[in-house]
């Protein structure tokens, strides 16, 4: 059996405990992929003490040296794209041309993050003083700790190491337990590509035994976590005590609003891709849809017509649309929200079941699911169960579409189906969300554009592009008085 180790000071290490898990497939339960060690702070502490040290050296190496090592780690990841790819599908469950497509996304972002290695910018500032002159430059924090979720094993993590490596700082790299493999295959894509020794640091293991302890370790400066509300929320907590910069991307409740004048079948196609792709496990997922109520009817049998087609599957089949939910307990959690959501009084209109025979016999699968009668405060409205199942609500004026779609604690993502100028300019103006796409699923972001939500959906600053480049860097402000003699002015 293949074991998956930890990388530590440049070296690969099987935990301290000597314990390992299973990696499984979920597509296929029967299958292992591998075992995965199983760490605790020993090795933890093994890993911060690594990147600490290897710090003052990589905040010393120019900035487009750094940029120059990401280059060449692109030129990997491409070359190893269908590879992390097919790994990607069998851990996550993911079909095999979405997992393609995180790869591609994870490959643009390595780029541009690469670039930034001849961008990090500062100004030169006129002197309110004679013979003085002032700059502003950016500087590393330290050590980074990033810990990432299992829905995108590969473009988060990326997304959070590129901007931290190339600004300076080292890494430790605690990935969900559930997807070691993908984020062995990324950390040997930047080794390979020669960052030295120490610089990056993976660490496997559980979030309880390994994440608390990585937050609040005294050498950790920044701190970079996308996963639940629940965990986002104490980790930053635990961080303002610790005086540490954190980020936290959290949970999302997305709106797709379908005004009277929308293109249906663009607005169907999008739903469908939105709500039921990636199982429903993304952040991004649609997972309310609110739709004129002169279009309600035709939209939702054309949704439930289309679900009930959806190939669900093995990701590897390239006939599959739709993957297994990642494991046992995220399968229950999204049955046990259908249920809940049928005794709070929800019409379940398609799906809403377990496909357990067959084919299907030893994964986690779950039919594409649809309710409407969902009342707009329920906990089917409100709450992220992040699976294939969709809220379908009603309106007639645009201010009550806009109620409801800014109805929620979450500020994520958005899109709005329309072909009115007005609406559309009117939509993104009121929408409360950190993202929104007109006449586009709510998923996808581009390389060089901020990723992140407003309201309860994060804390900190945002994530990808330019935005990135801030987050891990912090300004310096440089005053030279060449005049050679004492100041005597009274200037702070």
């Amino acid at each position: 059996m293949e074991k998956i180790l930890n990388f530590i000071g440049g070296e690969w290490r099987p935990a301290a405990t000597g314990r390992f898990a299973k990696d499984l497939n979920p597509a296929n339960t029967d299958e292992v992929l591998a075992e995965a060690a199983l760490s605790d702070v020993t090795d933890l502490h093994a890993a911060v003490a690594a990147a600490k040290a290897a710090y003052p050296g990589w905040k010393s190496t120019p900035a487009p040296r750094r940029g120059e090592i990401l280059f060449r780690a692109v030129e990997i990841m491409r070359r190893r794209h269908e590879e992390l790819a097919r790994v990607l599908t069998r851990e996550e469950g993911k079909i095999f041309s979405e997992a393609k497509g995180e790869v591609q996304r994870a490959i643009n972002i390595l780029e541009y993050c690469a670039g930034e290695g001849r961008r990090q910018y500062g100004d030169a500032v006129q002197s309110e003083l004679p013979l003085n002159f002032c700059w502003t430059q950016r500087e590393p924090y330290g050590v980074a700790a990033i810990v990432t979720p299992w829905n995108f094993p590969v473009a988060i993590p990326v997304w959070k190491v590129a901007p931290a490596l190339v600004t300076g700082n080292t890494v430790v790299f605690k990935p969900a337990s559930l997807t070691p493999f993908t984020a062995r295959i990324v950390t040997e894509i930047f080794a390979e590509a020669g960052i030295p020794k120490g610089v990056l640091n993976l660490i496997l293991g559980s979030g309880a035994m390994v994440g608390d302890h990585l937050v609040t370790h005294p050498d950790v400066k920044v701190v970079s976590f996308t996963g639940s509300n629940e965990v986002g929320l104490r980790l930053y907590e635990q961080g303002a005590k610790h005086h540490k910069k954190v980020q936290c991307e959290m949970g999302g409740k997305n709106a797709l609003v379908v005004f009277a004048d929308a293109d249906l079948e663009l607005a169907v196609a999008g739903t469908v891709g939105g709500a039921f792709g990636s199982t429903g496990q993304r952040c991004t997922a649609t997972s309310r849809a609110i739709v004129h109520a002169d279009l309600f009817e035709a939209y939702v049998d054309k949704v439930c017509a289309a679900a009930e087609r959806y190939v669900v599957g093995d990701g590897m089949n390239s006939a599959t649309q739709m993957g297994p939910c990642v494991d046992a307990s995220q399968m229950k959690t999204v049955t046990d929200g259908i249920a809940r959501a049928l005794a709070d009084g929800a019409k379940l209109r398609c799906g809403g079941g377990r496909l357990a025979t067959g084919a299907h016999a030893k994964g986690f699968f779950l039919q594409p699911t649809l309710f409407t009668h969902v009342a707009p405060d329920s906990f089917l409205a409100q709450e992220e169960l992040f699976g294939p199942v969709l809220a379908v609500l009603p309106f007639r004026t645009y201010d009550e579409a806009m109620a409801l779609a800014n109805n929620s604690a979450f500020g994520l993502t958005s899109s709005a189906y329309t072909n009115d100028v007005g609406t559309m300019m009117r939509f993104c103006a009121d929408i409360e969300t950190g993202i929104t796409h007109i006449n586009s699923p709510t998923i996808g972001g581009e390389a060089h554009l901020p990723f992140g939500g407003m309201k309860a959906t994060g804390v900190g600053e945002r994530e990808v592009g330019r935005t990135a480049i801030e987050f891990y860097s912090q300004w310096k402000t440089v005053y030279v008085d060449y005049t050679g003699a004492r100041r005597t002015s009274n200037v702070y």
